[in-house]
């Protein structure tokens, strides 16, 4: 019998079942979110110390303070989520937390923007509706992990632009440099959402996936903020 054919079975009897195709995580899964934690951490501890020695400081340190942490957070989260391997019931509340992070990461990126970068009714506006959409967001995807990919990220890249009316303001609040590394910045986050969204480019895929398209340009999108809000910061 040739060995293509499947193997015969008693009438009755249900098939030999079939293992299902184990999933194998590109090698490089997880590994740039564990690089740039330390890095985050100690730049973020940086940013706040220097900020802390600016005029009306409580302010800006406490804005800062914000990117900072939601920053660090969310690289280690992804870098516990990503790099190991969980039970199904341990993955289930990480995919919560690590996705859960990324709407807060994006209010946490614009507090110091509006605070320090936007006047008047504009930052008191672009401040109240961020954190209420990324708290809305957060509630979302904890009561709905897996939900649609298509629809997880369409939420985070509104998110991300809510600055858009705004931008204008801080043009001419800002100056042209916090308002380039912005645009940067948001771009790239932007570029790598499509990416996650759409599982393309998958270059090599059992080392260098999807996924990792994805994180490298969170990791180039995250110093253009970073450099931005420590022009604001230390003016």
């Amino acid at each position: 019998m040739s060995a293509s054919h499947p193997l015969p079975t008693r009438p009755g009897l249900p098939a030999p079942a079939v293992p299902a195709p184990t999933v194998v995580k590109p090698l490089m899964r997880g590994w740039l979110h564990a690089g740039a934690v330390p890095l985050v951490l100690a730049a973020g501890i940086v940013l706040v110390c220097l900020a802390s020695r600016q005029h009306g400081a409580a302010a800006t340190t406490a804005s800062v303070a914000i990117f900072a942490g939601t920053s660090t957070v969310l690289f280690a989260t992804s870098a516990v989520y990503h790099r190991f391997r969980w039970s199904d019931r341990a993955r289930l509340w990480l995919m919560r937390a690590d996705h859960g992070n990324i709407p807060l990461v994006i209010a946490g990126s614009m507090t110091p923007v509006a605070l320090l970068g936007l006047t008047g009714g504009w930052r008191v506006g672009v401040l109240a509706t961020v954190w209420t959409a990324a708290l809305l967001a957060v509630a979302f995807r904890w009561l709905w992990p897996r939900c649609p990919r298509a629809l997880h990220t369409s939420i985070s890249l509104v998110l991300g632009w809510a600055l858009l009316p705004a931008l204008p303001v801080l043009l001419a609040h800002g100056g042209v440099a916090v308002f380039t590394l912005v645009l940067v910045g948001g771009a790239l986050y932007t570029v790598g959402g499509v990416v996650y969204g759409l599982k393309r480019p998958n270059p090599w895929p059992r080392t260098f996936g999807f996924h990792e398209v994805f994180h490298t340009l969170t990791l180039l999108a995250w110093p253009a903020h970073y450099v931005a809000i420590s022009l604001l910061a230390y003016r």
